[in-house]
């Protein structure tokens, strides 16, 4: 198995931006209920942070504040790989979108505003067909 691509050329112009279907959002609980396998999850001081369906966090009475479309970066970006989220971040503030991102072993995540999904595609898009700078 690589590692990953490290050089930040190939990785723009190879991350292939793939919506995720669904609503996705962040919410803070003490642990994971049973039978609930988060997408991610982040121990703060505050509490655990899952990410969750919106559906899954209704279900439940969770309380959260904002709603996100996942966008998955497919290029496998090394994790020591350097410029990508600030080319991503740079290219989406540069549209007034806010952007988390989450990263795991293989690829980059992106949970932008849901109502702003397809502003965010449109924008990774030409970000991957310009390139860096």
């Amino acid at each position: 198995m690589t590692s990953g691509e490290h050089d930040l050329a190939v990785l723009l112009a190879s991350m292939r931006p793939e919506l995720v279907d669904g609503e996705f959002v962040f919410v803070t609980t003490d642990s994971v209920p049973p039978g609930l396998q988060p997408h991610a999850m982040v121990v703060e001081d505050e509490g655990m942070s899952l990410l969750v369906t919106r559906q899954q966090a209704e279900e439940r009475g969770w309380a959260f504040d904002f709603v996100a479309a996942w966008i998955t970066l497919r290029v496998h970006s090394a994790l020591d790989s350097v410029g990508l989220t600030a080319a991503v971040s740079a290219a989406l503030a540069e549209e007034g979108i806010t952007c988390n991102v989450v990263a795991g072993r293989f690829h980059d995540h992106l949970l932008v505003p849901w109502e702003r999904s397809s502003d965010a595609v449109r924008a990774l898009a030409a970000l991957s067909a310009r390139g860096p700078g």
